[in-house]
């Protein structure tokens, strides 16, 4: 639609929110008395009575034929047709019903009956204008099957007035409604064995507890540089050195990094940590925790999504990352050196490797020749030393790490450790980054003392892990992209 015709629709919207005005009526109303939502008006039906109702919504179709007009009217719920007749609403009633518009709210009081081509609609005794939409919503015509044509199709559209996607699309508003369920199963699981939810800074002196680039701002009062959080981790387990045996965050974490279908800079995340447990029971735990997740929501273990079949039934399968190295890319990475690690990753067209230093040639020989092959639930363990600087070393193989992630249609969904609490290794491995950092790895993490002073203090051994949110969302809803699966992402400003 061109900016003149917009202009035009608008002006024409405002033209009847001045007549409605001359009537005496108000085109804002403060509130309205429902006594039934959409859905319940409609199962209310019953063939011998005419239950009597007041619902609101918003106007999704309209169409007018002389004295009578038919509209449907949508809500959270579902949507009902409505039936207007200009002796059952009194004129000064039908006058309003004339100046409506699509996408105006109102709220209606009539009997439920069925048409004679046996839709159940209200017959509409009183009109109430609730908001006049000054925009005509973006919705489209619908099809026999209820599917939308000519509506709000355009994806940054979408998520740039995601109000407007919200309004029109009830399947977008479902995503977030099963995203809602997610966050509310965790907490339960995580409040019934005995987690404390507790929140940690976002604003951070320090940055740490992840391999990114962080945003960085100043605290005028403080004269001082901080950091919006990369992770929760280290500040959680502060709280395990503190005595709090059982903590979790589900928070927003950001990272400065690039904008894609599985990354936003902006994102949500669940860690939790538990005292005396390793990463063996913490592969458990998270097991149980999604597996009976997709069964309370679908009633089985395997949902059908991108086409495919993905089975949560416990166990999922478990290999050590050095294993699927060595059978997708052939590489054993005990013997590689970098100059191998650059070919195998050239063979695959991976740009820059000639910069990258070993720990990016190693995680990025996994991501490039593994992760796109893990389709089903699989719990990927005993990861490199050099790439992960937080975790312990692997009891029997000092080279490996106990550290497992959890991979679902090729993408990573958590990552867990048997957490490092020795404060002298804590500090190598911190140094071992920093250099890193000095060779030119802009995402390695710093040497941060407050942390090793509280492990100095004495950290119990411990588990924890942290599983994306939105991923997790993207899986269970089958959306393709981040973007799709939070409410209102990252995007350049117009």
């Amino acid at each position: 639609m061109s900016v003149e015709t917009r202009s035009f629709v608008e002006e024409a919207r405002r033209e009847k929110l001045r007549q409605i005005s001359a009537l005496g009526l108000s085109p804002f109303a403060y509130g309205y008395h429902r006594t039934h939502t959409a859905r319940e008006a409609l199962a209310a039906f019953r063939p011998d009575s005419s239950p009597v109702v007041r619902i609101a919504g918003r106007l999704v179709s309209l169409r007018g034929h002389g004295k009578t007009t038919f509209a449907h009217l949508a809500d959270a719920s579902d949507k009902i047709q409505l039936y207007f007749r200009a002796d059952e609403v009194g004129s000064a009633g039908y006058e309003l019903v004339k100046l409506l518009d699509l996408g105006d709210l109102v709220g209606v009081r009539g009997e439920v009956f069925q048409t004679k081509t046996g839709e159940t609609t209200v017959r509409v005794r009183e009109v109430e204008l609730l908001t006049k939409a000054l925009r005509p919503p973006p919705i489209g015509k619908e099809d026999a099957e209820g599917e939308q044509h000519g509506a709000l199709r355009d994806p940054e559209q979408r998520y740039r007035r995601r109000y407007a996607d919200l309004a029109v699309h009830p399947k977008v508003r479902e995503v977030f409604a099963l995203r809602a369920r997610v966050v509310a199963h965790i907490r339960r699981f995580l409040d019934a064995r005995g987690y404390l939810e507790v929140e940690t800074p976002v604003l951070q002196p320090l940055y740490g507890g992840a391999m990114a680039r962080p945003f960085t701002t100043h605290h005028h009062t403080l004269d001082a540089t901080f950091y919006l959080r990369i992770a929760t981790e280290l500040y959680l387990k502060r709280c395990i050195v503190g005595g709090m045996e059982r903590v979790y965050e589900i928070g927003k974490d950001f990272r400065n990094e690039g904008i894609d279908r599985l990354h936003n800079p902006e994102f949500t995340m669940l860690e939790f940590y538990e005292a005396y447990a390793d990463y063996q029971d913490v592969m458990n735990l998270i097991e149980e925790m999604l597996a009976g997740m997709v069964h309370e929501f679908y009633g089985t273990h395997a949902i059908e999504r991108f086409g495919k079949s993905f089975d949560f039934s416990p166990p999922w399968r478990r290999v050590t990352w050095t294993d699927l190295l060595r059978e997708h890319a052939g590489i054993e990475l005990r013997t590689a050196d970098d100059p191998t690690l650059r070919r195998a990753l050239e063979r695959r067209a991976v740009a820059d490797t000639a910069a990258m230093p070993r720990t990016r040639l190693i995680d990025e020989s996994f991501k490039t020749y593994v992760e796109p092959n893990l389709e089903q639930p699989t719990l990927v363990t005993d990861y490199p030393i050099e790439i992960s600087p937080l975790a312990k070393p692997k009891r029997g193989d000092l080279t490996l790490t106990e550290r497992f992630e959890l991979f679902v249609h090729g993408r990573e969904l958590a990552n867990a450790f048997s957490e490092l609490n020795d404060p002298d290794d804590q500090r190598r491995r911190f140094e071992a980054q920093h250099a890193a950092r000095a060779a030119g790895d802009e995402e390695a993490q710093q040497l941060d003392e407050d942390y090793i002073r509280a492990l100095e203090y004495g950290m119990p051994p411990t588990g924890g892990l942290g599983l994306g949110i939105d991923r997790l969302v993207m899986i269970l809803a089958g959306e393709p992209s981040i973007r799709d699966v939070i409410l209102f992402p990252m995007l350049r400003p117009e």
